[in-house]
Formats: structure tokens, C-alpha cells, sequence
């Protein structure tokens, strides 16, 4: 169960991921390519390619939760920019 408070951040990791990686793949990007610990209790979003297949990743207080969620119709958000592209 994923429970969000105010205090929560929320971030998406703004490329596309493996979604083979498990807890320590996506602990890694966390820490290393986003700079944020794991443990602050912060939830991390990642998309995969082709966008049928998300994961969460959350730290609940007693230990790591990774959901997963794939889609059989439609596809999720692109966290990303195309290249070429500019976020605004």
C-alpha cells in the first residue's frame, strides 16, 4: 500500500528505463543519477520504452516497496523529452 502525504515528493525519472531492473537497478539510478536517497521516503516514478510498463519505488518506513503496473490498452505519459525537444 502506498500511502501519500504532503510531506511526500514525488519524482520521474526523465528517461526511459529496463524494466528488468529491480530494487537495486532503480536504487541505483536513484541514488546516483537523480542524487536523492532512497531512504527519505520519497516515491520515484520510471516509465519503460514503450510506455506499457511503470514502476514505483518507496520506501515505507520498514523497508523498500516496488509496484508494478503493465498496461494491456494504452500507454502512460512520456516523463521524457523527445530530442531535439525543450521541457518547459
Amino acid at each position: 500500500m502506498l500511502t501519500l502525504t504532503r510531506a511526500v515528493r514525488v519524482f520521474a525519472y526523465a528517461a526511459p528505463v529496463d524494466m528488468r531492473k529491480g530494487f537495486d537497478g532503480l536504487g541505483a539510478l536513484v541514488e546516483q543519477q537523480l542524487g536523492r536517497q532512497l531512504l527519505k521516503g520519497d516515491v520515484f516514478l520510471f516509465v519503460g520504452r514503450c510506455r506499457r510498463r511503470a514502476k514505483v519505488l518507496h520506501f515505507d518506513g520498514t523497508g523498500l516497496v516496488l509496484l508494478t503496473k503493465r498496461l494491456f490498452r494504452g500507454r502512460f505519459a512520456r516523463p521524457w523529452c523527445e530530442q531535439g525537444a525543450q521541457a518547459v
